[in-house]
């Protein structure tokens, strides 16, 4: 499958079926060629929680704000995202190389995760972002460390349904040539 192929695919979905497909292992390669992304300095600073049995499932998923605790009813897995704060984007010393600071964190973390996506949407695997979350809930749950700040939670699975391609912007009405 190319490229283009797998972009046109891929969807966010917001009905899962009960399915058995998402193992540690799929997971695990997801996250390994999410490493083949670029980062600060080549920092890595992204880190991958995998939430994978159903009562840590459940758990993660109240957490959720209420339409994605509905959005996620059968999801195989819940993966949280976080990066290390104060590396990316951070001199040596602890100073930020730039207005930006953590920013970096965030931005090499997207990096990471857009790739993530796109390996799931490869191997047949859907999946939904979400942002909107209870992180200190989250970060009791998981025992995740305070240096890690967390950015969103993806949730993996099998469609349920059908999904239309949303409308997107044409590059004419975001890109400007000098």
């Amino acid at each position: 499958m190319e490229l283009k192929d797998i972009l046109e695919k891929r969807r966010s979905i917001r009905d899962f079926a009960k399915g058995e497909r998402v193992t540690e292992d799929i997971v695990r390669s997801f996250v390994s060629s999410a490493l083949e992304a670029p980062s600060w300095k080549n920092t890595e600073t992204a880190r991958y929680h995998a939430v994978m049995s159903p009562e840590k499932i459940a758990a993660v998923r109240e957490c959720l704000y209420s339409w994605n605790i509905r959005n996620t009813e059968n999801v195989q897995a819940l993966v949280v995202c976080t990066f290390v704060r104060n590396i990316s984007g951070y001199e040596k010393d602890g100073t930020p190389s730039n207005e930006l600071g953590n920013g970096w964190g965030i931005y090499d973390a997207g990096l990471q995760n857009s790739i993530f996506l796109l390996r799931a949407a490869e191997e047949g695997v859907d999946s939904l972002v979400m942002g909107i979350r209870d992180a200190d809930a989250i970060r009791g749950i998981l025992h995740i460390p305070e240096n890690e700040c967390i950015l969103s939670v993806i949730a993996l699975g099998e469609r349920a349904s059908g999904v239309e391609k949303p409308r997107r912007k044409e590059a004419g009405d975001i890109v400007k040539f000098y």
